[in-house]
């Protein structure tokens, strides 16, 4: 069914055109800051009443009459009358609405027969959508940096998915280029050799016994080399062009460091509960052989021109420093390749061949002027129109879609310094030591409050909180922002926090445990339900609550913000505890139980399906 704000933004805008004279004049709805002035706020009339020349209140006065004499069409049609109480004008041109206790009674029992969705819709038009994110550099350790993109972008695929799109996930991890020439390099220098030329001399070519901690060290000791020692940096561009002929000994080096660094990737990704696999890795290997088309493409087009002896592309509107054309260089002057003709390579196959409605990228903010250029070489190049002869909502160019680029940026982890989260030694924070220390504090935690625990409960719950903590602590900020990291504040059992919000979950399930104590059979008085009362004060608040979870979904669907998702479900739980501590449950009486098990049960559903299904933090029913 469609969101409240969807009915009223629909019938809302209808008043408007009528009240202007004219269409194309949306009325945006959204929900109010202070309730003391209805629930929802309308927007958009000052916007109309400045392209028609007229006073803003008063427009808002007549779309309100035109509201108030609104007819219905269809028998089941619901009037704005039917919604909410009279609209109020408020301001130079605000209309506040509240919505009527009957209308929410009735919501609240649709959304209660939902049991997956929970009133829901899907999109009324399903797309084909790429997300690109986490994107690890091979033979290195996943660190606190990968953090951002792995989990917002997690968080994207989940939010669109439950949309109804289809989904392709893509990890574009850096798997190819120089380091690997220095890494095959330096293990003949390392005690590695014998182990990489076997115990009778003869090559050793599938290795496996590389652990990602080893070839990162492995790394340094190459990157020190190749920068002081000539001849060094020279028998690793060897190496190099032998990976890239794919010559034996080379590429089964490489696989065997491809091999482990994605199955050790792949632990932190199932600790984090995150959907990403091994299926989903395609690296810049995968596009070696594209890049080649794709300068020549470029140059075809007129777009590649030589310069400096590199080839280049200038999109319009990009100047450096000193107000010349920016160029983006696909290929240098020695006839290498770049990590912007990889990017370009990518975009061409995942609108030719993936057929992608919309590729979003998920990477930190830095990356912005990348990106931006990224999106316009591409344009220009053609390579964001797909030859299909629907529209499907989209814009067009020539009957052609146009595929929609999008960048979601985040900004930087810090230490309670202010500074990039680092170690004590100035290096990056490993990603899976820090996850180890949360879930031993919040191990700490519940061994404190809960001792009598067996120590399997305390392990499961210390697992769910810690990891909980650092994505939902994450989440919780504005992406665009940078954060300070702090255990103390992210394993808080007060304020918006995981183990707030996975307390709250609890809380509610223990009433169900409660009511089979006492033999009250919770399913059948769900099931049995036909009405909703709700007299009081703090049950008509949470109902409202409950009812909106969709706008809060679409709101973070929308803008790529898991925030708007952790601000609804921390209100939730706060409206809640007021219902909870105003509002017997099991105590009231036969004319009442039954909306406040409904309220209970919906409660729960909606946290634990924001959490688990959406944010992919697993709830607790004990803590």
């Amino acid at each position: 069914m469609k969101s409240v704000v969807e009915i009223l933004e629909e019938k809302i805008s209808k008043g408007l055109a009528h009240a202007a004279g004219l269409g194309g004049f949306p009325a945006i709805v959204k929900p109010t800051t202070d309730p003391k002035f209805g629930d929802y706020q309308v927007n958009g009339v000052m916007a109309a009443a400045k392209q028609i020349k007229t006073n803003p209140r008063k427009l808002a006065e007549e779309v309100v009459s035109k509201l108030n004499t609104e007819h219905r069409t269809l028998k089941s049609e619901l009037l704005l009358s039917d919604i909410c109480e009279k609209p109020e004008v408020a301001g130079p041109g605000f209309i506040n609405l509240r919505l009527k206790g009957d209308f929410v009674s009735d919501r609240l029992l649709e959304v209660g027969k939902d049991s997956s969705r929970l009133g829901i819709d899907k999109a009324l038009q399903a797309k084909t959508i790429v997300v690109d994110f986490s994107s690890p550099n091979i033979a290195k350790e996943m660190h606190v940096g990968h953090l951002r993109s792995t989990i917002i972008g997690d968080c994207i695929c989940r939010l669109l998915e439950f949309q109804g799109h289809k989904v392709i996930r893509q990890n574009h991890i850096g798997d190819w280029g120089t380091q690997f020439g220095m890494l095959i390099r330096q293990v003949f220098e390392s005690r590695m050799a014998a182990a990489f030329q076997g115990v009778s001399g003869q090559p050793v070519y599938d290795q496996g016994n590389f652990s990602v901690a080893d070839t990162e060290e492995l790394y340094r000791k190459a990157k020190a080399s190749y920068d002081s020692d000539p001849k060094f940096a020279q028998e690793s561009r060897e190496w190099v062009v032998s990976l890239q002929n794919g010559d034996e000994p080379a590429v089964a080096f490489w696989k065997s460091i491809v091999r482990t660094s994605l199955s050790e990737c792949q632990e932190v990704y199932d600790r984090l509960e995150v959907t990403l696999n091994k299926e989903h890795a395609r690296g810049e290997s995968f596009y070696n052989n594209m890049l080649s088309d794709v300068v020549t493409e470029l140059k075809n087009k007129g777009l590649a021109v030589e310069s400096e002896g590199a080839v280049c592309v200038f999109p319009p509107g990009f100047k450096d420093k000193e107000g010349k054309p920016l160029p983006m260089i696909v290929q240098k002057s020695d006839g290498a390749y770049l990590y912007a003709t990889t990017d370009l390579a990518a975009i061409r196959y995942r609108v030719n061949e993936l057929k992608a409605d919309r590729i979003v990228y998920v990477t930190d903010a830095r990356q912005k002027l990348h990106f931006e250029m990224l999106f316009a070489v591409a344009q220009m190049a053609g390579w964001g129109l797909q030859q299909k002869t629907t529209d499907n909502g989209q814009r067009t160019e020539n009957g052609r879609q146009k595929t929609e680029f999008v960048h979601v940026t985040f900004g930087s982890v810090l230490g309670e310094n202010g500074k990039p989260l680092k170690t004590r030694e100035g290096e990056n924070v490993k990603l899976k030591e820090l996850l180890d220390e949360s879930v031993q504090r919040a191990f700490t935690i519940v061994e404190q409050k809960n001792p009598e625990l067996s120590d399997e409960k305390k392990e499961k719950i210390a697992k769910a909180v810690g990891i909980g903590a650092v994505k939902y602590s994450d989440f919780s900020n504005n992406r665009t922002s940078d954060y300070v990291f702090s255990f103390n504040k992210m394993l808080a059992m007060d304020g918006n926090t995981a183990p707030y919000m996975q307390y709250a979950y609890a809380r509610v399930k223990s009433i169900g445990r409660k009511a089979q104590e006492r033999g009250i059979d919770v399913e059948d008085e769900l099931a049995d339900i036909k009405t909703v009362s709700l007299t009081e004060p703090t049950e008509l608040d949470l109902a409202k609550q409950l009812i909106r979870y969709g706008e809060a979904v679409e709101s973070a669907a929308a803008d790529y913000r898991p925030n708007y998702l952790t601000a609804y479900l921390y209100e939730l739980a706060q409206k809640f505890s007021a219902f909870y501590t105003n509002c017997p449950v099991l105590d009231a009486g036969l004319d009442k139980r039954p909306t406040r098990l409904l309220l209970c049960d919906l409660t729960a559903r909606t946290i634990e399906h924001g959490l688990s299904n959406l944010l992919g933090i697993k709830v607790v029913e004990q803590m």
